[in-house]
């Protein structure tokens, strides 16, 4: 059985609202060595941000389990 992509982006997220301090964090998530996308979290307003690299278009989500399944749609695309 192959493992969960889901479960990986959420542990990714999750690592970045349990980091100590309050800067913003942020990940790049890239499928088949190109980026596909870039988050950012503020954990002073405890929101995601979500840059589609590719279109520049710019998401933003207050919910962990939502900003995962937009990056699972932008990896599986």
């Amino acid at each position: 059985m192959e493992n969960s992509q889901l479960v990986a982006i959420i542990s990714r997220l999750d690592a970045m609202m349990k980091a100590a301090g309050d800067e913003v964090q942020s990940r790049r998530f890239e499928k088949d060595g190109q980026e596909r996308g870039f988050v950012t979290y503020d954990p002073a307003s405890g929101t995601f941000e979500l840059e589609e690299l590719a279109s520049h278009q710019k998401f933003e989500f207050d919910n962990i389990d939502l900003t995962a399944m937009e990056i699972y749609d932008l990896l599986d695309y």
